[in-house]
């Protein structure tokens, strides 16, 4: 009878446990049926020995006996019933809370209930606690008020003894977006860069940058910067990584985190513990370092070796870019480190991601450019599959007519001629147009091959056919017979603008080699009055005109027609001026018109492609593995251009901030002063030239003094006056010593439009003394030296007028 009531002191127990892990509290009457429990186990314990005592005696139980009995499965049942009632009662306590973040991240605004989350931030459950903090995290910046009521609970929890709470806590309020955080997250964020727990050190350094970022504009924490430094050789390879990327985050406007020599080393002893992301983080910065002797320099490519045959495909872009830009003295190298990269770019080209297989497209492609036919015996890896998307199918074709050779050309003309027929019209006519290509080499076979498609009369087909066929004819003359030949029937089938435009000029180049060429343009003509599209017509006058010279009589009555329709009743402006310029032109004569109209049919030096001429590796190594390599380097250029640009070292003028303008430090006056030179000199310096101090760094100590110059000088130096007369010119202030500092100086930076750099070196020793300038030329330019000398002697002239 003991063993019966003993379950239900475990029910209560777990009741117990479970209002506990929920944060609910224990009720009073919860305590009150333990105690009870305690209490029936003792009367059964009791009414046992009574049982026994009258077996052994001989005589019956007595009937208080069988009361304890049955008031015992009373009570039992009473248990099962709170305890399934508590059990509930805790789920749904937790349900709530699930069910809120759930509403929250399908958009449902729940920012009402902020204030009952707020308390619930007490709970000890480590998987509720990340669904409150993560409604904190979103509303946070619509109730600031109420969420200063959790910092407190955040606090504590981040010398919680479990290192998940303190990460948690600690990444919850780096996350907070309200106004006075900092001073509260600083402290955390300093104990959790020294804490014991890897993981809470992780979260730290992150959040050293989000508050970083928090702070605007502010001056740089320097001592958190070197506690940064210093947690570069910390045990745990995930931190060193997030230092990497938390110190360009706060060094984003001195020019990121600086490489030297026994980080650079520290890092590669360290390229083992890291994981594949890591690897690839280290080897971007790693670019950073230039290696100081050639022993070094082959030292750090044999530790990197291995990386090249990693499984990760970043990690080995990665290295295959460090080891283009370290070895850019060695082609040797290069071309080797090239080889060797070609296993892992062909399995990148065939997986089944389709971004990565696009992106090691594109890096194939580049590759081929500096060397040809490299991956020649590989060409089959770049037949198209039926399942890929179209942007990959096109990237296959470009990169096989790039592989095309004498060995290959008859697979692979076979391979381009399946796509032609493919249910995607955009395919077809690249893979026509990918043929045309080649034709440029293999002309007989491939012209061929677009007159058998011609048999097809596909309209799009035709058009693609039509559209090669007139790049070919002027490219390659060799094949105008057999183009002619190929035209007739093909005005049936065409309807788009491209492939008239394509006709038209066929027929009026070469209408002497084809026989009904007058009557298709007289088609044209009847129904010019339907056309759609003015670059017909405009292509069609141009070609009537052409062909009306080699033959006259079966072109001068539709010409007189097509002329009159143009200039009395076209509506478009530019279709009615040309038909106005040539109406007048023939007005002059038809030896005059030859002249002007009986240009080359044909460009035979663009025609047979050859061997083209390679492009060094250099070209493109610091764009391999960037974004440069998928856009392409024009596309690039021009995304890059309209992004907004860092700020440099350079300070800004000053602002009144009681009503936002900037007040500048040079009145018009002598703005002027200061850019009559520019204007009349040969030397025109350009604006916005972001030159970091690194960069000004290394290119001032390769760079020989070109000119060393004196400038009168009374007085101190005021930085703010230089800077902004510097600025007018278009000169950058690099680094500037402090007011009143002997001996104070000044570091400039200057390019024309020709891209000469102009590296300025300031130096005063005293106040009363001259002003030594040293100056030092990326090219050897004594005129557009002499010129900025002046410039500088001006500005320097200038300021020293402000200041008396």
């Amino acid at each position: 009878m003991v063993g019966h009531a003993l379950p239900c002191r475990d029910m209560v127990g777990r009741v117990v446990s479970c209002h506990d892990v929920a944060g609910c509290g224990v009720p009073w009457w919860v305590m009150l049926c333990h105690a009870v429990t305690w209490w029936v186990v003792l009367c059964h314990a009791m009414a046992w020995q009574a049982v026994v005592c009258h077996d052994v005696a001989g005589c019956g139980v007595p009937w208080w006996v069988m009361l304890c009995h049955a008031m015992t499965w009373w009570v039992m049942l009473c248990h099962v019933m709170t305890w399934q009632a508590m059990l509930c009662h805790a789920r749904l306590f937790y349900a709530k809370r699930y069910l809120l973040c759930r509403h929250m991240t399908q958009g449902t605004d729940v920012s009402g209930l902020f204030t009952e989350m707020v308390k619930a931030s007490a709970v000890a459950d480590v998987v509720q606690k990340k669904l409150v903090y993560l409604y904190m995290c979103t509303y946070a910046p619509r109730q600031p008020h109420l969420t200063l009521l959790a910092i407190n609970t955040l606090c504590k929890d981040c010398s919680d003894p479990n290192p998940m709470v303190r990460g948690l806590a600690l990444r919850s309020m780096c996350s907070l977006r309200m106004p006075g955080i900092q001073e509260y997250i600083q402290q955390p964020i300093l104990n959790g860069l020294r804490d014991k727990a890897s993981y809470v050190r992780r979260v730290a350094v992150l959040g050293c940058a989000k508050m970083q970022k928090l702070q605007g504009d502010s001056e740089v924490d320097g001592t958190l910067v070197n506690e940064l430094y210093s947690l570069l050789r910390d045990q745990d390879p995930i931190v060193v990584v997030n230092c990497l990327r938390a110190l360009e985050e706060i060094l984003k406007k001195e020019g990121g985190v600086v490489i030297n020599k026994p980080i650079a080393h520290h890092l590669l002893n360290r390229m083992a513990d890291l994981d594949q992301w890591g690897q690839s983080e280290v080897l971007a910065f790693l670019l950073r370092y230039r290696p100081r002797s050639e022993e070094e320099l082959f030292d750090i490519l044999n530790l990197l070796d291995g990386y090249l045959k990693s499984s990760s495909p970043s990690v080995v872009m990665a290295a295959t870019k460090l080891f283009l830009v370290l070895a850019k003295e060695y082609p040797h190298v290069q071309a080797d480190v090239l080889v060797r990269v070609k296993g892992p770019l062909l399995s990148a080209c065939t997986s089944e991601s389709r971004e990565l297989c696009f992106t090691a497209l594109c890096h194939v492609r580049q590759i081929l450019g500096s060397l040809p036919g490299h991956f020649s015996s590989h060409y089959k890896k770049f037949f198209c599959s039926y399942s890929e998307p179209h942007y990959i199918k096109c990237q296959k074709m470009e990169v096989l007519c790039e592989l095309v050779n004498d060995e290959n050309v008859q697979q692979v003309l076979e391979e381009l001629k399946g796509y032609c027929t493919d249910v995607s019209v955009e395919l077809a006519q690249g893979a026509i147009f990918a043929i045309g290509n080649i034709a440029r080499t293999y002309t007989e076979q491939c012209v061929g091959i677009l007159t058998e498609l011609l048999g097809l009369q596909q309209e799009h087909i035709t058009s693609a056919v039509v559209q090669t066929f007139r790049d070919l004819v002027w490219l390659c003359p060799q094949c105008t017979d057999a183009v002619c030949q190929a035209l007739p029937g093909c005005e049936e089938t065409i309807q788009d603008s491209e492939g008239k435009q394509a006709l038209i000029w066929l027929l009026g180049a070469h209408g002497e080699k084809v026989q009904n060429a007058p009557y298709v343009l007289e088609d044209f003509v009847e129904n010019v009055k339907s056309e759609m599209f003015p670059a017909v017509k405009m292509e069609l006058l141009t070609a009537l005109v052409r062909l009306f010279l080699s033959r006259p009589a079966e072109c001068q009555d539709m010409l007189g027609r097509l002329l009159y329709y143009c200039i009395e009743e076209e509506m478009d402006m530019a279709v009615r001026d040309r038909g106005l310029f040539y109406y007048r032109l023939l007005q002059s004569g038809v030896e005059e018109v030859k002249r002007i109209l009986c240009s080359p049919k044909s460009d035979p030096s663009l025609g047979v492609l050859g061997d083209p001429a390679e492009r060094p590796v250099n070209t493109w190594a610091s764009e391999f593995n960037t974004l440069a390599s998928v856009y392409g380097r024009a596309c690039w250029a021009l995304v890059t251009a309209h992004q907004p640009v860092e700020p440099c070292y350079a300070c800004s003028p000053c602002t009144d901030p009681r009503d936002g303008r900037t007040e500048s430090l040079i009145s018009e006056e002598n703005k002027e002063v200061l850019q009559v030179h520019p204007a009349t000199g040969s030397l025109t310096l350009i604006p916005d030239v972001n030159l970091t101090a690194e960069q000004f760094e290394k290119t001032w100590l390769n760079l020989d003094v070109s000119c060393q110059h004196s400038l009168p000088w009374r007085g101190k130096a005021h930085l703010d006056t230089i800077q902004a007369a510097l600025h007018v010119v278009h000169i950058q202030t690099i680094a500037m010593s402090k007011a009143g500092v002997q001996p104070w100086k000044a570091y400039l930076s200057a390019q024309d439009d020709t891209g000469c750099l102009f590296l300025t070196e300031l130096l005063l020793e005293t106040e009363d003394s001259e002003m030594q300038v040293s100056v030092k030329q990326s090219e050897a330019k004594p005129e557009a030296l002499k010129t900025f000398i002046s410039l500088l002697r001006t500005v320097m002239g200038t300021v020293v007028g402000l200041r008396s």
